[in-house]
């Protein structure tokens, strides 16, 4: 941000409104044809098409993958015999399932949410574009990172779900399995980043007169699974943080000798788990019920139900992580708890199904490309329902539970998800392209898909005696597995016909209208094919129950937008008399308005996520908190700093940059009506963050209780450190509030000082923490000594690392103060005291907890 307007970086995508699509206001910006358009685009309609493209790439990966296994299933091995070695074809089990769930699944269903969700709200962009950005690269690298994998020894080999103690180095040795597990980490900060950037779009960026209730339900979709993801990720992130510890600096968490080990992570990883099959299914549940209303002409059956059903499930997912560990040594009346709310979770379920079924005998059916997969995505989720009643009870899953029934039940319901996102492709493949697919060779996609996907699933429920994730089995089952492996071959080259089909009709395809579809009433279909930049010319309204533009002397004042879950907007579904019944013919323009700084551009989204690469790759071959010895270890040194120099210049440079994202204020905006973008943002981070140091307490607690309560011997011994470093937090956090204060009152000493008081006591803080650890290192303690010291470190460690990231914010804001900024416009500083506070709230849970009790 420059210095002439301090007040650009109060939100780090806010600022003026953009008004004008096509040339980002006066700056060069690229277009499409261009490559240098898609490294620094921060449009969502780029972003999104950017994931669709990359996730469709993870998904060839993680197909070749699955042909290898396939090829090896042909008939029952020894070791040695077929084409890959034991460590190979555990390497590529664990690689094909982690990039398909991962990496291909939900990025997969969240291009289309960056394509279509601001078009459904009436919003000109998301909230942070390029935070939207960041997420993207994030990804991407993210997945490079896990490539490079391959070929540092080999990638990880214990499985998808990582189950300790083969997930720590005794039983995984090869660096590129560290690697692995560093790339899952750049891909939840990748998630966390889209979730809070989705929730604060979601909740206060809708159109005028678009309630909560009236949202289109592709979006609300895509709402409950922003929020699914942002707790369930959190906590996956707090597993595979301490794993890396374990990995990487030697702490005994998940060590065979641990006393929580194994089945803490199970906890950790199942808390996270369960939701994550609603977070791949959701997105797909919407797919379906947006092409069932369009190609019925109806409007989903009990639609009130519909949403409330999908609300109660992803409140539920979060209830029901153990039915996945009836295996283990849980008592039997919580297993019996558990299998009971397993059971609760598909009533919802049978309510949506009903409902998409009822929708159809309501209506007429149109067997179009998009109504075929979805309609095919229905049958399929049916049957992986129905098997998946059998692992719900705990006698029956001690039957099942490692067999091929599970195979075939899980990928019943997950690639069902998928045949209905790929409906979802062709049905907005006009809008995102403005050319129509060619619909004889999208049913023969569909046909050839169908049929192979039953004929390699459905066999492996015949054949659920095969022990899961090992090559051998008994001779009688080798039919049904040929039978499998030629399914697999048939489903993957359906793709090729998809492939082929909708590259050519991307360039050579009819062009498409602005709604090719008869009965589509969502605001997507009322804007050009694609849509111009800024997506509409004039501002979108629902105030008169349904969809117009208004010009900018219509637009209705601030004062008189609707704050609460009201309305009767009618926003989606529903029998039309034409396919522009809920359009307005008339489109009014914009007048344009010029503002300074590349509003839909930006290189530093890119830079940081390459720089975050280079730190996690240079990280990947540490051991017990060392380097390899020699060139090698130098190099990888070499490469983290660099990387970490890159981050923090990126960082720096993103926060000094003059960039204007887009502020709605004619809109709907309940609950949080009133509250600017960056505080919303900013809380629901902190929300994220409430989970992840949950984890590590709960990790704690229950290492503890496992261990004996009373027998554990707390470190440190002595609390006076600790007490001290209370003290100094709450300080801090009264010079925060003084900060605010002066800048409120355009005091620029007051707001320096106070500042500057706040940075000098987290370096107090910071240098005690220090003494304490080097006292604890001179009496033989050390991350790898115990569990006790392990749990101590790392929880410890994960505050600092909070507070040495709220210190370089504090550095940066009382640079830009000293020039002047944050008096005019002091959000900045209220924005960092938010996360600042709830540092110093973190650390009054973790005092007691490890120097006291």
């Amino acid at each position: 941000m420059t210095d002439a307007s301090p007040e650009r970086d109060a939100a780090a995508d806010g600022g003026h409104e953009v008004a004008r699509g096509g040339d980002d206001h006066g700056h060069d910006f690229p277009g499409t044809g261009s490559i240098k358009r898609w490294f620094v685009t921060t449009n969502h309609k780029d972003v999104g098409i950017l994931y669709v493209v990359t996730s469709l790439f993870f998904l060839v990966l993680g197909g070749v993958l699955a042909w290898l296994m396939r090829v090896q299933l042909l008939a029952p091995r020894a070791l040695g015999e077929g084409i890959l070695s034991p460590v190979a074809y555990n390497q590529a089990v664990s690689a094909h399932g982690l990039l398909m769930v991962f990496w291909f699944l939900s990025p997969f269903a969240f291009g289309f949410a960056n394509y279509v969700v601001p078009l459904q709200l009436g919003a000109k962009d998301l909230a942070f574009p390029r935070l939207n950005a960041l997420s993207y690269w994030l990804y991407l690298f993210s997945g490079i990172l896990f490539g490079v994998s391959f070929f540092q020894g080999g990638t990880f080999s214990g499985g998808w779900t990582m189950y300790a103690p083969l997930n720590v180095p005794t039983f995984t040795p090869d660096v590129g399995a560290s690697t692995a597990v560093l790339a899952l980490v750049l891909f939840v900060a990748s998630v966390t980043v889209s979730s809070v950037n989705f929730l604060t779009t979601m909740h206060r960026m809708r159109a005028e007169g678009l309630t909560l209730r009236n949202v289109p339900l592709f979006s609300w979709t895509i709402l409950l699974t922003a929020w699914m993801m942002l707790f369930a990720f959190a906590a996956l992130l707090a597993a595979l943080l301490v794993l890396s510890s374990d990995r990487l600096l030697g702490t005994t968490y998940f060590a065979m000798e641990s006393p929580a080990g194994a089945l803490l992570w199970t906890h950790l990883f199942w808390f996270f788990g369960h939701p994550e099959v609603y977070i791949v299914f959701f997105p797909a549940l919407g797919v379906m019920a947006e092409v069932f209303q369009t190609f019925t002409g109806r409007r989903i059956v009990g639609r009130k139900w519909f949403i409330l059903a999908m609300v109660l499930v992803a409140i539920q997912s979060f209830a029901v992580w153990m039915h996945h560990m009836f295996l283990t040594s849980i008592n039997l009346q919580v297993k019996t708890l558990f299998m009971i709310t397993t059971i609760g979770i598909s009533l919802p379920f049978d309510l949506m199904v009903f409902a998409l079924i009822y929708t159809m005998l309501k209506g007429k059916i149109r067997f179009t490309t998009p109504f075929l997969f979805v309609f095919g995505a229905l049958l399929l989720f049916i049957i992986g329902g129905i098997t998946g009643v059998f692992l719900g009870a705990v006698v029956l899953d001690y039957e099942f539970r490692g067999t091929y029934w599970v195979v075939a039940h899980f990928h019943y319901v997950m690639v069902g998800g998928v045949t209905a996102l790929v409906g979802g492709l062709y049905y907005w493949f006009p809008k995102m392209t403005g050319r129509m697919y060619d619909e004889f060779l999208g049913k023969l996609h569909f046909a050839v898909y169908f049929v192979g996907f039953n004929l390699l699933y459905f066999p492996l429920f015949v054949a659920w005696e095969t022990p899961r994730r090992v090559f051998d089995y008994a001779p009688e089952l080798a039919p049904w597995h040929q039978l499998a492996t030629v399914g697999g071959f048939v489903l993957g080259l359906s793709f090729l016909i998809m492939f082929y089909n909708l590259f050519k009709s991307a360039f050579a395809g009819d062009p498409a209208p602005d709604n090719p579809w008869e009965y589509a009433t969502t605001a997507e279909w009322a804007v050009p094919s694609p849509p111009p930049l800024e997506n509409f010319d004039g501002t979108p309204t629902y105030r008169d129950g349904h969809l117009e533009f208004l010009d900018a002397g219509e637009v209705a004042p601030s004062e008189g937008r609707s704050s609460g879950p009201t309305g009767a907007a009618v926003s989606d579904g529903g029998v039309t008399a034409s396919a522009t019944t809920a359009v307005s013919s008339a489109l009014p323009t914009v007048e344009a308005t010029e503002v300074e700084g590349p509003s839909h551009a930006s290189i530093w989204p890119f830079v940081l996520s390459a720089g975050a690469f280079l730190v996690l790759l240079g990280l990947s071959p540490l051991q017990d908190a060392a380097f390899p010895a020699g060139m090698v270890g130098a190099a990888y040194a070499t490469t983290a700093v660099a990387g970490g120099v890159v981050t923090l210049g990126s960082l720096v440079a993103m926060g000094l940059e003059p960039f204007h994202g887009p502020v709605f204020e004619e809109g709907e905006a309940w609950p949080f009506a009133g509250i600017d973008n960056g505080k919303v943002g900013m809380w629901i981070f902190l929300a994220s963050d409430v989970v992840l140091f949950g984890g590590f307490i709960g990790a704690y607690v229950f290492t503890r209780v496992a261990f004996g309560w009373t027998g554990w011997e707390p470190i440190p011994s002595d609390p006076i450190p600790g007490l001290v470093n209370t003290y100094i937090l709450l300080t801090s956090s009264f010079t925060v509030v003084l900060a605010l204060v002066a800048a409120e009152k355009r005091h620029k000493w007051g707001l320096v000082t106070s500042l500057g008081a706040t940075f000098v006591l987290g370096i107090g803080f910071l240098v005690n923490k220090g003494l304490e650890w080097q006292h604890l290192f001179h009496e033989g303690l050390w991350l790898s000594t115990n569990v006790r010291a392990s749990t101590f470190f790392l929880t410890t460690g994960l505050h600092a690392a909070h507070v040495i990231a709220g210190l370089v914010i504090a550095l940066y804001l009382t640079a830009r103060a000293w020039r002047g900024a944050y008096l005019e416009d002091s959000r900045s500083v209220e924005y960092f005291g938010l996360y600042w506070h709830f540092v110093d709230i973190v650390w009054l849970f973790l005092f007691p907890l490890f120097y006291i009790l």
